[in-house]
């Protein structure tokens, strides 16, 4: 998949299939309109292809309201490839662009820049300025032209719709395998390893202490997860919250890699969220402590196959 910055990238991006949005998550809504997306470029024989924004709108517009994203972008560009987009094009948001009305928008960007032959698009797609453009907007925009429009019913699991502000508030409050199951994958952060006390190590669990993280944060607890580091992955004990046993109140994201040997510092670890498997817990002692570790890593072992 070729990733480009802005409008000014070449021509891979025109002339194919369009899909618009910030697919904050890459759930199983936005999989199944990828789907349908490379289904129809496959049919023309053109690029399926994807436009973003960064930042996030709302960041410009509303940024007391703008939300924790679930992916970063580099992990949104990931995810889209695995679904076959040929092409994402991540547009660094400005007022300009957030000015044109919904008919400016579709003429400028979808007939203009992209000279889309068809688009895919979701429910609850909203364009121009104010959000004034609807589905049924669209719907008149492109009846008025010659682009084709496909529009994914929305997808639920069990009675519930799936959306990035549905799996937001399930990892928050705990939730997270219905989470994943919204997701249709593991929930996965990306962050950077840091020095921490080096704790973990003294006491025969090193750990990495993982910062930097730009997305949501699920509830506290240990979890059963997998550590990935430059195409390598490893079971990892997970703990997130503070470290009562030691009188430390700061939330921290710390991750026991099993079976591996070697030093993360400064280096991009992801953490895959597979399974929650208990509360944090205050400890008597480190005795007491180091036993419940044991116990947590069996069950890791017993939960997570890498």
């Amino acid at each position: 998949m070729k990733l480009l910055r802005g409008f000014d990238s070449g021509d891979d991006y025109r002339g194919g299939f369009l899909s618009i949005g910030n697919f904050d998550g890459v759930h199983r809504g936005h999989q199944q309109m990828f789907a349908s997306l490379v289904r129809h470029a496959r049919e023309q024989a053109v690029s399926a292809v994807v436009l973003t924004f960064d930042p996030h709108p709302i960041r410009l517009l509303r940024p007391n309201e703008c939300p924790p994203a679930l992916t970063s972008l580099d992990q949104k560009a990931e995810f889209m490839e695995a679904c076959g987009v040929d092409c994402l094009v991540v547009y660094q948001t400005d007022l300009r662009l957030l000015n044109l009305s919904a008919t400016e928008f579709f003429q400028t960007v979808v007939e203009g820049v992209f000279q889309a032959c068809g688009m895919v698009e979701g429910p609850n797609f909203y364009f121009g300025r104010d959000r004034a453009g609807t589905v049924q907007t669209l719907e008149q925009l492109c009846r008025e032209s010659t682009v084709t429009l496909d529009i994914v019913p929305p997808v639920y699991v069990g009675t519930q719709m799936v959306s990035s502000s549905a799996i937001r508030q399930l990892l928050l409050d705990g939730e997270l395998s219905q989470a994943n199951d919204l997701l249709g994958h593991h929930y996965r952060i990306r962050g950077n390893v840091s020095r921490g006390s080096a704790r973990g190590g003294s006491i025969g669990y090193p750990t990495a202490n993982i910062t930097h993280v730009v997305s949501v944060m699920p509830q506290n607890g240990v979890y059963a997860g997998i550590a990935h580091h430059n195409g390598r992955a490893w079971p990892a004990a997970v703990n997130l919250g503070p470290n009562p046993t030691f009188g430390e109140s700061r939330r921290k994201l710390e991750a026991h890699l099993i079976g591996f040997d070697g030093d993360l510092y400064d280096e991009t670890v992801d953490i895959e969220f597979v399974t929650r498997i208990r509360d944090t817990l205050p400890f008597p002692n480190v005795a007491a402590l180091k036993e419940q570790l044991a116990r947590d890593i069996q069950l890791v072992r017993a939960v997570v196959r890498v």
